[in-house]
């Protein structure tokens, strides 16, 4: 995956209805200035609590980006470490490797806090993906 050369921590999020109802929000982290990749998803039982979880996801991804990242280049040395790590945030490492094409985004220099005005698009991007009827079954 290429990284852009502004130097901004890159957040692409997607929404999804699983077969139990239950939203499944993914996120796929990309990190500019270690150029590496994370993704990771969480399962909320409202849009609007997926939203509120999301927020408080994308301020613990980049508030922590050293400690995740120093984790995805020695997790072979604990490979239990990785999923401790995220769960603390109540986040599970998204092994799928397909993204949906239908995501919104969200740019941000490293270890900055996430403005709130930021994810008002996200939050109607995702509510559209809803909307439309384009839900696909997550896991699948």
């Amino acid at each position: 995956m290429s990284f852009k050369s502004n130097h901004r921590n890159e957040y692409q999020c997607s929404i999804e209805v699983n077969h139990t109802g239950k939203y499944c929000v993914r996120v796929r982290a990309m990190y500019a200035r270690k150029g590496w990749v994370l993704p990771v998803y969480f399962l909320a039982s409202t849009f609007d609590r997926a939203m509120t979880k999301l927020e408080e996801s994308l301020q613990f991804l980049q508030q922590k980006e050293e400690r995740l990242w120093f984790w995805g280049v020695e997790h072979s040395d604990d490979p239990q470490f990785s999923g401790e790590l995220v769960q603390e945030a109540g986040l599970s490492l998204d092994r799928r490797v397909e993204f949906p094409r239908r995501s919104a985004n969200v740019a941000l220099s490293p270890e900055k806090r996430v403005p709130a005005v930021l994810l008002a698009p996200v939050r109607r991007g995702l509510a559209g993906s809803i909307d439309n009827g384009r839900v696909s079954v997550a896991g699948n």
